[in-house]
């Protein structure tokens, strides 16, 4: 997955503004004003991060050598994936919805309901 691809689907999803509040080279991507995936954008190969439960977290990292601790980030609850061509696109979506999910589910009541509405 490149660059563009990963951004393409991730403002496919609803709620979500891209924005660089890191400087130039980091993308981030929000749902509702919540952070769910950041990429460089000058790292080659493609890489991001994406949040994880701390259990799917470590299990991703045992099972995949392009999974590896959140760089600058929680490593009980981020993972960085270096997009190497170990994982297929299809497993790559399923970690990003996996992220964009479990933020949906921490934001407050009045942001889900915004979020419906959109």
């Amino acid at each position: 997955m490149y660059i563009d691809e990963l951004r393409e689907y991730c403002l496919l999803k609803k709620g979500v503004e891209e924005c660089l509040p890191f400087g130039p080279e980091t993308l981030v991507f929000k749902v509702m004003g919540k952070l769910f995936l950041l990429t460089s954008l000058d790292r080659e190969p493609t890489q991001f991060n994406v949040k994880c439960s701390p259990e799917k977290a470590i299990e991703l990292r045992e099972n995949y050598e392009c999974v590896l601790p959140g760089y600058h980030m929680n490593k009980k609850h981020w993972n960085t994936v270096i997009y190497d061509g170990s994982a297929n696109n299809k497993l790559l979506k399923q970690w990003i919805d996996d992220s964009y999910n479990l933020v949906v589910e921490s934001l407050p009541k009045k942001l889900k309901q915004d979020l419906a509405l959109l």
